[in-house]
C-alpha cells in the first residue's frame, strides 16, 4: 500500500530531518520544501496533493498565513497543521481563523506532531465520507422547514448559510456550529463540544473551545452586526439562541 505523503514547509533542516524521520518511521513518506514557492510546486495544479501539509509560519520567502491561502485556493480540502516558534494567541486565533486543521507551537515533541498528523488524517476521511441530507436548525417538521431560516446546515455539502449567506467555516467551527444548531437554547458544556468536534478530546482544553467560538462569532458577526447567535452561559458551557429573527434585521 502506497504511503500518504505529507508535505513539510520548514526553513530549519534540523527541525525537517526531525520529522521527516518521526513521519518515516510511522508509515508515512515525508516530502520536504524549505520555501513557499517550492511548496507550490509539489501542489496542484503542477502535482498531485499531498494528504497533509506541516506548514511552518515563518518561512524566509513568503508568510506561511499568505501561503495557507494559497494552498486553499489551489486544494481546497488540503489539510493543514500550522508550525510556529510564536505561541501568542493572536498567532493562533489567526490560523484557526482561516481554517487550520490544527496548530503546534516549537518547541514541540516529534511522536506528539505525528499523533496530531493521523487524527486530522481521521477526521478527514470521515468527513469525505457519505453524510446524512440536509437539516435545518430548529425545524422539527417539513412545514417549518420551508419557513425563512437563520442556519441552514447542509451536511451533505459540509456547508452552514446564516441567513442565506453561506459562511466560510473550519472544520472546528462547522462542527461547533452545527452542534449548537441541533438544539437551540440548549447549553452545551466545554467537555461536551470537546468530545462532539475533536476527535482526541484528551489532547484538548477548555481555551480550544473557546478560541474557536471567538472566531465563529466573529463571522457570524460580519453577516448580522447587531445579532448575538452564541450565547456564553458562565460556569456551563455555549448555546445557540432561541430567539433569533426567522429574517435578517433591516440595517
Amino acid at each position: 500500500m502506497a504511503r500518504a505523503q505529507i508535505l513539510i514547509v520548514e526553513d530549519e533542516p534540523g527541525i525537517a530531518d526531525t520529522l521527516s524521520y518521526a513521519l518515516r518511521t510511522e508509515g508515512f513518506e515525508p516530502l520536504w520544501c524549505a520555501t513557499g514557492e517550492a511548496a507550490l510546486q509539489h501542489l496542484p495544479p503542477q502535482a498531485p496533493a499531498p494528504a497533509l501539509v506541516i506548514l511552518d509560519v515563518g518561512l524566509p520567502d513568503l508568510n506561511g498565513f499568505e501561503l495557507f491561502k494559497r494552498i486553499r485556493e489551489r486544494a481546497a480540502d488540503l489539510p493543514v497543521v500550522f508550525l510556529t516558534a510564536r505561541s501568542d494567541e493572536i498567532d493562533r486565533v489567526v490560523g484557526l481563523e482561516l481554517g487550520a486543521d490544527d496548530y503546534v507551537a516549537k518547541p514541540f515533541s516529534p511522536r506528539e506532531l505525528v499523533a496530531r498528523v493521523r487524527t486530522v488524517l481521521r477526521r478527514t476521511a470521515r468527513a469525505s465520507a457519505s453524510p446524512p441530507p440536509t437539516t435545518v436548525a430548529g425545524a422539527l417538521t417539513p412545514a417549518a422547514a420551508a419557513l425563512p431560516t437563520p442556519i441552514d446546515v447542509d451536511e451533505g455539502r459540509r456547508r452552514i448559510r446564516y441567513y442565506g449567506r453561506p459562511l466560510e467555516l473550519s472544520r472546528y467551527e462547522y462542527g461547533l456550529l452545527k452542534t449548537l444548531a441541533e438544539r437551540p437554547g440548549h447549553v452545551y458544556t466545554r467537555d461536551v463540544l470537546l468530545e462532539r468536534v475533536w476527535d482526541d478530546p484528551g489532547d484538548s482544553f477548555d481555551r480550544t473551545v473557546d478560541a474557536h467560538v471567538k472566531t465563529l462569532r466573529a463571522k457570524l458577526k460580519a453577516v448580522a452586526p447587531t445579532l448575538e447567535p452564541i450565547r456564553t452561559h458562565r460556569g456551563s458551557g455555549y448555546a445557540l439562541a432561541e430567539d433569533l429573527p426567522a429574517e435578517l434585521p433591516r440595517a
